[in-house]
């Protein structure tokens, strides 16, 4: 765990989620699974589809304007944007320039990162950093992923999982920063077991399969998982005067429900302080931890002074947890 002297706060979230529903009853009909099969396997029941001419900088925008309404005064003074994204609309423009653009933010850097399921908290990770360093003053982050236009959907052990939307928040200036510890690490070697393909065709010396779309060995992602996460949440966690114990909300990434419960089991908080988005909105990558909070505190369970820690974890191998006084 790194040791966090903070001079930045949380101090603003929005989210957005498209129109389009897809359910396990609609699956049926595309391929071979049924809603029984999934739920048991995920936990998951609907997932949220963006429109054909829909894209990630329009779910970022939109998660933004949800920030606006709920903090009208929340984009004063932004100096950068960073957007946490492995489906940007295009491979330039980048996301955080079309976001920039859309608000007409004047005088504010931006910056993609790729971190998959872990870029929410790699961007809060950093954020945290250039603020308390003085280098900003007031960080945007956008996550979010238009996950079902890079699935094949004949592919019944990917299509399940995987649904669309954003979240937003807003990193600022604060003497009494909120941000208690850090801890973060990589493991290319499994690279092979959760990609997209790209112009490569090889990777570790094992063959790719082509057409851009997403690849998962769930197997191999799961063990991983499963060993990685728990021992992150207790070096993360090893400081605090309780353990665990001080922990008021855990919010990992929502891959997979039934993964969820066994991460949660491992590290000793249990599902009751779990939180999670991934029943209704499916796997969104870097935008299901930001919208697990926003259920969360719209249901009036997150409150002012709670103790959560985000962990997300995916495709690289990357992971990242972020310990955070609300």
């Amino acid at each position: 765990m790194n040791l966090t002297f903070s001079n930045a706060r949380i101090s603003a979230l929005g989210t957005y989620v498209p129109e389009r529903i897809l359910t396990n009853h609609d699956l049926e009909k595309m391929v071979d699974t049924n809603d029984e099969w999934i739920v048991q396997r995920t936990g998951i029941r609907e997932r949220r589809i963006a429109a054909e001419n829909e894209f990630t900088s329009h779910l970022c925008i939109q998660a933004v304007e949800d920030l606006v309404r709920r903090y009208p005064n929340a984009l004063e003074g932004v100096d950068l944007i960073l957007a946490a994204t492995t489906t940007p609309d295009y491979p330039f423009p980048t996301v955080s320039c079309l976001v920039q653009d859309a608000f007409k933010l004047q005088n504010v850097g931006t910056l993609d990162l790729s971190a998959a399921c872990a870029g929410f908290t790699y961007a809060l990770h950093l954020a945290n950093g250039m603020v308390t360093a003085g280098l900003h003053r007031k960080v945007l982050i956008v996550a979010g992923e238009c996950m079902s236009k890079t699935v094949d959907y004949t592919d019944r052990n990917t299509c399940i999982l995987f649904g669309d939307g954003a979240g937003a928040a807003i990193i600022e200036y604060a003497e009494n920063g909120t941000f208690l510890g850090s801890h973060m690490g990589s493991d290319g070697s499994g690279g092979q077991h959760v990609y997209r393909s790209g112009m490569a065709n090889t990777l570790n010396g094992e063959a790719l399969a082509g057409d851009g779309k997403v690849f998962q060995n769930g197997r191999e992602v799961y063990k991983w998982a499963v060993r990685t996460v728990p021992e992150g949440v207790q070096k993360l966690t090893q400081s605090l005067p309780d353990g665990i114990s001080d922990v008021d909300w855990f919010i990992p990434h929502s891959a997979n429900l039934k993964m969820i419960d066994s991460i949660a089991d491992k590290t000793g908080i249990g599902s009751e302080r779990t939180l999670t988005s991934a029943e209704f909105y499916g796997n969104t990558s870097a935008a299901s931890i930001p919208l697990a909070l926003q259920l969360a505190i719209d249901a009036g369970k997150v409150k002012k002074g709670d103790l959560l820690l985000m962990y997300g974890f995916g495709a690289g191998l990357t992971h990242s947890g972020i310990l955070v006084r609300w």
